[in-house]
């Protein structure tokens, strides 16, 4: 019997809701995406704000493009962490609110570990060693043990904080990383910056500082981001590749909000080819944050007796995906 699994996304920037399927049919995925204001990183309030007033009109969405009426959702998810504290408690509000007026179970999912259960359904990956890069994230992981374990880490700032915060300081709005993509597509001209990586773990907070006293002094915006992408990518790519030989594993798998650059993807793509091992890319529709990752991963746990009273549903600003049991990959 096919059942159904609606999700909700809250952590950071955006809200989303999605329905899927016990199938791994992905119904919906509706979102909304908080943007600031220029020279801004996000606002924890004004982001809530946003995603509560948009809360209502997005589950309707959901709702509708999933084709099944609302009576038959069998549980509800909601992303309770990690992420910033307003924006995680708008999504289970909501989330308490619909379990109570449905009288559906309600399970929590970590958001990081939704990324990658999600990325496996979509590129049909089975035992990928994984990249998450993003806002929140910069982890190369892989299971083990009957949980994802981090192999390598950042030890400051994530990839997509180093890209939002280079961005500000040149006066754009967050997210700043597709704008710095096209930037750097405009230049060839490499700048020397800090490459730092210790053991399998990775510091950006030197090049930050070094690509932001660049641009005060003069230097070009086009050449500091193509510098800043080849540098970064460069890091992660080699701590990837690390944690690949260790394991032993063909399969690699990026996913996240940066997994998005193409830039990074062909460098992943050639290093995996050195290993004969397969990169397996997320469509871009999901390597963001969406209600899609929440929903599937929730089903996933939901299939196996994962549920909290709704009572006792919170939020966790800093919940670590290797202290998340996954009895589903057992």
């Amino acid at each position: 019997m096919n059942r159904y699994v609606l999700g909700i996304e809250s952590t950071a920037h955006t809200f989303s809701a999605s329905v899927v399927s016990s199938h791994g049919e992905i119904l919906s995925n509706a979102k909304s995406v908080y943007v600031a204001p220029k020279g801004s990183g996000i606002h924890p309030l004004e982001a809530s704000r946003s995603h509560a007033s948009s809360a209502a009109s997005l589950l309707g969405v959901a709702i509708e493009e999933s084709g099944i009426g609302v009576g038959k959702i069998s549980a509800v998810s909601y992303s309770m962490g990690p992420g910033l504290g307003p924006c995680l408690r708008v999504g289970a509000v909501v989330a308490r609110t619909l379990c109570s007026l449905l009288e559906k179970p309600l399970v929590p999912v970590n958001h990081a570990v939704g990324h990658i259960e999600l990325g496996c359904l979509v590129t049909r990956s089975k035992d990928p060693v994984v990249l998450l890069v993003s806002g929140g994230h910069t982890m190369v992981i892989s299971h083990s043990g009957g949980r994802w374990r981090v192999l390598g880490e950042t030890l400051d700032l994530t990839l997509g904080q180093l890209l939002d915060q280079f961005g500000r300081h040149a006066g754009l709005a967050s997210p700043c990383g597709g704008e710095i993509e096209r930037a750097a597509l405009r230049s060839t001209r490499y700048l020397g910056l800090p490459y730092v990586v210790k053991g399998n773990d990775v510091s950006f907070s030197g090049m930050l500082t070094a690509a932001e006293t660049m641009l005060d002094a003069g230097k070009r915006f086009d050449d500091i981001a193509f510098s800043i992408q080849e540098t970064a990518f460069a890091m992660v790519v080699e701590v990837t590749e690390r944690a690949l030989a260790f394991t032993g594993k063909k399969e690699v798998m990026v996913v996240g909000g940066v997994a998005a650059n193409r830039r990074l993807s062909r460098m992943m793509s050639a290093m995996a080819r050195r290993h004969s091992a397969r990169l397996r890319g997320v469509p871009l529709e999901y390597s963001g944050d969406c209600g899609a990752q929440i929903a599937w991963t929730g089903y996933l746990a939901h299939s196996k007796g994962v549920e909290v009273p709704v009572n006792e549903a919170t939020v966790s600003q800093s919940w670590r995906l290797d202290s998340v049991d996954t009895p589903w990959r057992s």
